[in-house]
């Protein structure tokens, strides 16, 4: 089974924080409200007793939706 990544706290890693400084302080904001939404509805779902597959998939298309958004 692979893991994923929003099953974890969101955390910005040392690596992310410095490869973000070239980005713009809207877009870091923005992208920091989307890491914590997407961990919070991954715990919120596993919580009611969700499938695990179902879950990774209803969180993946939202990260879809957000990607769209931002381009």
């Amino acid at each position: 089974m692979k893991r994923w990544a929003y099953r974890f706290s969101p955390k910005v890693s040392s690596e992310l924080y410095k490869s973000q400084q070239d980005h713009s302080s809207q877009l870091q904001a923005r992208s920091w409200e989307v890491q914590k939404r997407l961990c919070g509805r991954f715990r919120q779902l596993r919580t009611r007793g969700k499938e695990y597959n179902k879950v990774v998939t209803a969180v993946a298309r939202e990260l879809i939706g957000y990607a769209w958004d931002i381009a």
